[in-house]
């Protein structure tokens, strides 16, 4: 089994715009470390290497954010411990607090590339019923086999 994982965000404005400049040109840099990173698989992307023109609605500054990685340690190294982490920290200048879930977390057999929609049906099961082993979160996580995950463990993932 593999561990993907989808999280969406609304910019703060359009990708045209200087507001987000900063965060438009770290993209290819960013997720060229995910791909080089331990445990990486895959990642949804378009022609232009990243999946910022995917549209979820109607809202053109809502983005998604969709990855494949051989398990929970690997995401969460590349999330908290590699120069990502610098781009977490910064998130309030690029993105609107979205008052609801925005990452789901969840199983798929090896070699599945999950399609956005499968991603958002997962998101939207977590919404409803809150985190389980078919859509989870990083504090309330399952491992492959649909046990709960201690918290501690996952922390020294």
């Amino acid at each position: 089994m593999q561990l993907a994982q989808l999280n969406i965000g609304r910019l703060v404005a359009d990708t045209d715009d200087p507001v987000v400049q900063p965060f438009m040109r770290a993209l290819d840099r960013i997720n060229a470390v995910a791909e080089a990173h331990e445990g990486f698989v895959c990642r949804l992307q378009d022609d232009a290497g990243n999946a910022t023109s995917f549209k979820l609605d109607q809202d053109p500054r809502r983005i998604p954010n969709l990855s494949v990685w051989t398990d929970l340690g690997p995401l969460q190294d590349f999330m908290y411990r590699t120069e990502h982490v610098d781009f977490l920290r910064r998130r309030r200048e690029w993105f609107e607090p979205l008052g609801r879930e925005h990452l789901v977390l969840w199983w798929v057999e090896d070699g599945h590339r999950p399609s956005l929609d499968e991603a958002l049906d997962r998101l939207a099961h977590l919404e409803e019923h809150g985190p389980g082993p078919g859509a989870f979160t990083f504090r309330r996580s399952f491992d492959a086999d649909g046990e709960p995950i201690e918290r501690a463990a996952a922390d020294r993932s």
